[in-house]
């Protein structure tokens, strides 16, 4: 299922690519301080619930990515995004594809959550 999204996902990058912005990569320092300086980003995390649950940022919308394109309207285009999973790979693809989508601020935290916490920065754990 994971390799049919991306695919999904990789078509729509290139059929669209005549609209995009650009993903700015952005480590947890980085992120931390966006967080903090502009209320207005809408964080999104793309993992799985389990590993939401496990550990999340404060504030952070799921929409894991095997629903994303079945929920991408839950996506505001008008505020700034920051994307995280893991590690930082699935949240590449999404900012990627929400950049190619026309979304004009889109951040792809590297390192996912797990560079977070390297950090000790402040984190959420167990189920909503």
């Amino acid at each position: 299922m994971k390799r049919i999204l991306f695919a999904m996902l990789l078509v729509g990058v290139m059929l669209t690519s005549a609209q995009a912005s650009v993903v700015q990569n952005i480590d947890a320092t980085a992120a931390r301080k966006l967080l903090q300086e502009n209320p207005q980003v809408f964080l999104l995390d793309v993992r799985t619930p389990q590993e939401y649950w496990q550990v999340r940022l404060t504030g952070a919308h799921l929409i894991p990515i095997d629903n994303f394109l079945a929920r991408i309207a839950e996506v505001p285009k008008d505020r700034p995004l920051l994307i995280y999973c893991a590690v930082g790979s699935r949240s590449s693809q999404v900012a990627e594809y929400l950049a190619r989508q026309g979304y004009p601020e889109v951040y792809n935290l590297n390192g996912g959550i797990w560079a977070w916490q390297l950090r000790k920065f402040p984190v959420l754990k167990g189920a909503p």
